[in-house]
């Protein structure tokens, strides 16, 4: 399999197949959210396009990065998400890496987004799908947060050799930018679980799929077989 990790802004065409990765936390928080109950994730553009799809659908629950802000249901935090019930809910999330990324693919034929909490059933995906070329979007610090690639570079190779150890990686993203800051509450709109939350792998049994429907990006999950089930690689 070719594979390519790339910042957001070196996105030059769309590719075939994407693995969008923003373990910190956009995509923790969405594996979060199908846990908790919830139908589909639209991905904005906007702060504003947020509000307006809450505005015309109050059911909806809206979320953010950074601190509590009018109009918004909640922020872009795993350990606040996680003591919410969204069964059949829609989520609307805007965040400042994750969704843009995935928003930059948009037009690829495969897109999915990733953490390292569905690192197996996403390379999973990517067995079953056989794709040639994957292309890993790194989205935190314009492409250069560890703890992106740290989880793009363990998912590439669980979809190779499935038997991959997680400990190097993981040892990696603990070490990042992010988490230090997410540790030490330079970010805002945190829960001191987070980053233990973030670093939890393979703690869900579904890949999460984005897709257009009309001219929206909806992000939902996709179960995968256990373990057990697959075939060995």
């Amino acid at each position: 399999m070719d594979t390519r990790f790339l910042g957001i802004a070196d996105l030059v065409e769309a590719p075939s197949v994407a693995v969008v990765v923003d373990v910190m936390r956009a995509f923790t928080v969405a594996a979060w959210a199908f846990a908790q109950g919830a139908e589909k994730i639209i991905l904005a553009e906007s702060l504003d396009e947020a509000l307006a799809l809450k505005a015309r659908h109050p059911g909806w629950v809206a979320l953010k990065d950074g601190p509590p802000a009018p109009g918004f249901d909640t922020v872009n935090s795993p350990g606040l998400l996680r003591s919410i019930d969204l069964v059949g809910r829609t989520v609307v999330q805007k965040t400042t890496a994750g969704t843009v990324g995935a928003l930059a693919v948009k037009e690829a034929s495969l897109v999915l987004c990733a953490s390292f909490v569905v690192a197996e059933a996403t390379a999973r995906l990517l067995r079953t799908r056989g794709s040639d070329s994957v292309t890993f979007v790194v989205t935190g610090e314009n492409g250069q947060a560890d703890e992106d690639l740290a989880c793009a570079q363990y998912i590439a190779r669980k979809t190779t050799q499935a038997g991959t150890d997680a400990a190097e990686f993981l040892r990696r993203a603990a070490e990042s930018r992010a988490a230090a800051e997410l540790a030490e509450g330079v970010r805002q709109g945190v829960h001191p679980d987070d980053v233990a939350l973030c670093l939890e792998v393979d703690r869900f049994p579904f890949a999460m799929v984005a897709a257009l429907e009309g001219s929206l990006m909806v992000l939902r999950p996709r179960a995968m077989p256990s373990l057990t089930d697959a075939n060995p690689v």
